[in-house]
């Protein structure tokens, strides 16, 4: 990972929760680490309501140095780092502005960074304003989620962009894609004989990925009462991790060959009928509970919300690939805030035996899997039988740890930390391609209209549990249950 091309990144949003608690946290790291950052590397960043350069460091030391290194703060990096960081007070809805951040821009060497962390109504505006002061050349751009509110407004934003930059300077960015455990499913699956084998129908029975939250909404009620599980979850994060799952073997880790099998993947999700949104798709809505013994209030008490809302914050739909690989598994898609714990996990429950002469335990689905843990321990479990000590053939789960930090010196990269180094150093793989995106905005619009035309409610359910009943009866009428239900 390690880089000598200078650069100049420049963070507009630099007083933003974003800027505050992953990207510059990850910039410092990288800084830190020593060698991944070139030496005459730059970050400008950009905002309205601080005054100067030195009440932007004040706002550095006192807002984002809490979020830096869990070990603690090395004073002397810190310092360092502070001296990278340079300021310009630009009002994003002026353009002339913009003629302040060109010039304080002029004549810095190597590739020039915008990381676009506002929401996405300035993205255009701040794509043209930097187009009319000649800052589209030679740069790259990074857009933030969510791009759009369903695909026709994304595809406004994609075309309006495309005008300004090319493809391959557009790096739209999904952070649980730089996720250690993510690059290890690949390594698993592609480095490896023993899995590639067993990874297709004929050995896999489902497959479950989880996002949940404990958090609720926090002070974003406005935002997401107009956004929604479906739309802030499912449509980007769950959908870009179920095409690592299920993607064909690359030729190679360029950045179109993983992306171009990543879009087959989602070019080949089974459509869904709007008459069967119903069986196939589960929406909830939290009400008041506890969580980890405190109170929580209800969603629709939570401020910006609507008190009538029928916003979802929970939704688990049932995915089907129509490929030869995949044909007849079901993918089980869940997410949610207020749930009983934090965790982001890829379950791969594997067939049982086709005959077993050790009883009930060996012919049941799912004793052996693979659990790939994205958060908040990231792990990756492989879940077999054992016989249990004594007298007698009697069977019991155990499981076999992945540990790469007994392996590996090195401590795990975060994952805005690997993806603003790739982004640095013209790394695509792991940024969404344009015609991804699309793919996987096309397979949601369904539930999305289904949704908003029916005008049902959705299903309650208490904070602190993990969902409507409805969604683990969606899993019983295939056999199946969610991973926490097995114990």
């Amino acid at each position: 990972m390690q880089t000598d091309s200078s650069f100049t990144f420049v963070l507009f949003g630099g007083t933003g929760d974003l800027s505050m608690r992953k990207i510059l946290p990850a910039l410092y790291e990288a800084h830190r680490a020593g060698g991944m950052l070139a030496d005459s590397g730059k970050i400008v960043a950009v905002a309205r309501h601080i005054a100067d350069r030195a009440a932007y460091i004040d706002w550095v030391n006192e807002h984002v140095k809490p979020h830096v290194s869990k070990n603690g703060v090395d004073e002397t990096a810190w310092a360092s780092f502070l001296d990278r960081i340079e300021f310009v007070k630009i009002d994003l809805g002026n353009p002339e502005d913009f003629t302040l951040l060109r010039d304080a821009l002029s004549g810095r060497p190597g590739i020039r960074v915008f990381y676009l962390a506002t929401g996405p109504s300035l993205f255009v505006p701040i794509c043209r304003a930097l187009a009319s002061v000649g800052l589209n050349e030679n740069s790259r751009i990074v857009l933030e989620k969510p791009l759009g509110y369903d695909l026709k407004s994304s595809n406004a934003i994609n075309d309006a962009v495309g005008e300004i930059f090319a493809e391959e300077q557009i790096y739209r960015i999904d952070h649980y894609l730089g996720k250690e455990p993510v690059q290890n499913l690949l390594a698993l699956r592609f480095g490896n004989v023993l899995f590639e084998p067993l990874w297709r129908r004929e050995w896999v029975e489902s497959i479950q990925i989880t996002i949940a939250e404990e958090l609720g909404v926090e002070a974003r009620g406005d935002f997401y009462d107009n956004t929604g599980a479906l739309r802030d979850m499912v449509q980007n994060h769950l959908l870009q991790l179920l095409s690592i799952v299920a993607m064909e073997p690359p030729h190679s880790m360029d950045s179109d060959s993983v992306r171009d099998e990543k879009l087959r993947v989602l070019r080949a999700l089974k459509p869904i009928d709007p008459r069967d949104i119903g069986k196939v798709a589960v929406r909830g809505q939290y009400h008041a509970g506890v969580i980890r013994g405190s109170a929580v209030p209800a969603y629709a008490t939570e401020p910006g919300v609507k008190q009538d809302s029928n916003t979802e914050t929970f939704v688990a739909v049932k995915v089907e690939i129509e490929n030869w690989r995949w044909a007849g598994v079901p993918f089980f898609l869940r997410t949610g805030k207020r749930l009983a714990d934090r965790v982001a996990e890829i379950v791969v429950n594997f067939r049982a035996v086709p005959h077993s002469a050790l009883g009930a335990s060996a012919s049941r689905g799912g004793a052996n899997r693979l659990v790939i843990r994205l958060q908040p321990n990231e792990t990756i479990r492989l879940y077999c039988l054992a016989k249990q000590p004594g007298e007698g053939m009697n069977l019991a789960s155990v499981h076999l740890d992945l540990a790469f930090d007994r392996f590996f010196r090195e401590g795990q990269m975060e994952a805005y930390q690997r993806l603003l180094l790739d982004v640095i150093n013209g790394r695509l793989a792991l940024f969404v391609r344009r015609d991804e995106q699309e793919a996987a905005w096309r397979w949601v619009e369904p539930i999305l209209n289904e949704w908003a035309t029916a005008n049902k409610p959705p299903k309650p359910y208490a904070a602190g549990t993990w969902g409507p009943a409805a969604a683990s009866a969606m899993l019983a009428q295939h056999g199946t249950c969610w991973l926490e239900e097995e114990n």
